[in-house]
């Protein structure tokens, strides 16, 4: 059988990315076709992660290379079947390219259907959009239509001259602390 997979860039434009491939193949089979289909050079390293129907990680990683300390405790890509976690019931991964830069793909399985005669799989079938030169980053940024005191109640009623602590010119060496680092 082959496994339609729709493989989405997490960002806010539509990227997106339609692979083929056999349902016996490997995760790495997967991982090599999703590289490819985006243009990545193949070079950093990458996990699928086993999630719910509304997208949430849960805790089981398929890492690129086994990671453990005793080989073969955690599940490889290359020893991961495609058709041993997705099925018709459970059909979402997500993917993770790169971890310094976090390239986070929603990848799904569309549908299951009968191997065409003479097809090379993996196939890409369709791709959507152009993947941007890098990883947009999360935003985390105060309303800038807001020009409300952004401390709220934690605020208090120190000003930049509550933070001289020494009156009238002091200093540390004026009671008695000198400098003695040398």
């Amino acid at each position: 059988m082959v496994y339609k997979f729709r493989v989405i860039l997490d960002t806010e434009e539509d990227i997106f990315r339609d692979i083929a491939i056999l349902e016996d193949d490997s995760l790495e089979d997967l991982h090599n076709a999703i590289v490819n289909a985006f243009g990545f050079d193949g070079m950093e390293a990458a996990s699928f992660y086993a999630c719910d129907d509304q997208w949430t990680q849960l805790e089981e990683e398929i890492s690129l290379f086994d990671m453990g300390d005793n080989p073969g405790e955690h599940k490889t890509m290359s020893s991961t079947t495609l058709s041993s976690i997705l099925d018709e019931e459970n059909t979402k991964i997500i993917y993770v390219y790169d971890f310094l830069n976090m390239w986070t793909f929603f990848v799904e399985l569309g549908a299951i259907e009968e191997e065409e005669p003479g097809a090379a799989y993996p196939e890409l079938l369709f791709s959507h959009g152009i993947l941007p030169d890098g990883m947009p980053g999360k935003s985390f940024t105060a309303d800038p239509v807001s020009n409300e005191d952004i401390f709220g109640e934690f605020d208090d009623d120190f000003d930049d001259e509550d933070f001289d602590m020494f009156d009238d010119g002091e200093s540390f060496e004026d009671f008695g602390y000198e400098d003695n680092w040398n």
